[in-house]
């Protein structure tokens, strides 16, 4: 007998217990019920991911099930939200229970470890499309903003830079030595909730890098009408990382490469004792639009522009 569309989501989406204080009612009714505690926005992010344009054909299910999660928590963590539900739409070319109970796993398995509910979404028959719509709470006129950055701020970020970009070029034929960090790296990214949490009232703009570096500073440059300097000498890379530029001399690869999904912050000068975590200065805000790149002592513009879908 062929499975159903709501036998599919009884038997791989609707197998975990509510854990948000927020979910009064999640799958199984025409619509999810939520309640919004007193003090709090409501922040929302959608995300898709396409086969053949965001990921390949025969990607691992259980690690795309992860990605999908991971990179639209990411948007919340960028804005200084918890996040507490998502809702789920599923466009799949046929009904695999083997590929159905991996990407589940993936999905549910992320969503548990951040006490994420999953309330709600659809399936539908069609090319195989993905799509997450993510729920978060964050104190009132407390979100983080692309907007805030200042002359003078100092620009800071989580993590290293470039894994996952070396990630997709090991996928894509580059012979690594040491491969796994990288490949975990692009296939299986760690959403920076609770750096987000804690940079609430201490950074002035904020943005998680999914297009690259230099596109996303670009992104909070734009918006808060400001330049900056990055120091190349600061960067936080990995020794994968610098032995693949060593070999290859491709150093702009860190600063464009997508996927990382760090966070990308600023900080006025009298915050930054406030800062609680491990992070890397690399850079500074400039009144002087543009966004410049300091190395080996000279200084360089460097473009801002990321992946275009629509772009020709």
């Amino acid at each position: 007998m062929p499975i159903t569309e709501f036998s599919l989501i009884q038997q791989y989406f609707a197998r975990q217990k509510y854990k948000s204080r927020t979910t009064c009612l999640g799958i199984g009714d025409d619509c999810a019920l939520l309640s919004l505690p007193e003090g709090y926005q409501l922040a929302v992010t959608t995300d898709t991911m396409v086969e053949g344009v965001h990921f390949f054909a025969g990607t691992n299910p259980e690690q795309l099930g992860h990605k999908l999660l991971a990179v639209n928590l990411s948007d919340l963590a960028s804005m200084g939200a918890r996040p507490v539900s998502v809702t789920l739409a599923l466009t799949l070319p046929t009904v695999n229970a083997e590929w159905l109970a991996a990407f589940s796993k993936g999905f549910l398995t992320l969503a548990e470890q951040h006490n994420v509910d999953l309330i709600g979404g659809d399936t539908t028959a069609g090319p195989l499309t993905l799509t997450v719509q993510a729920l978060g709470l964050v104190p009132e006129h407390k979100a983080l903003l692309r907007s805030g950055a200042k002359a003078g701020d100092l620009i800071y970020m989580t993590g290293d830079l470039g894994d996952a970009g070396l990630g997709l070029k090991i996928i894509l034929g580059y012979l690594c030595k040491q491969p796994d960090d990288a490949l975990n790296r692009f296939n299986r990214p760690d959403p920076q909730i609770d750096a987000g949490l804690s940079l609430i009232d201490v950074a002035s703009a904020c943005i998680d890098i999914s297009d690259g570096l230099a596109a996303d500073l670009g992104h909070i440059l734009e918006h808060s009408q400001v330049g900056a300097c990055i120091d190349w000498e600061c960067l936080p890379l990995s020794d994968s990382v610098q032995n693949y530029i060593d070999e290859t001399g491709d150093w702009n690869m860190p600063l464009t490469a997508g996927d990382d999904y760090q966070l990308c912050f600023t900080v006025s000068p009298d915050k930054v004792e406030q800062l609680k975590g491990k992070f890397t200065q690399i850079g500074i805000i400039e009144s002087t639009p543009g966004l410049r790149l300091r190395k080996s002592g000279n200084v360089q513009a460097l473009m801002s522009k990321g992946y275009e879908h629509f772009y020709k």
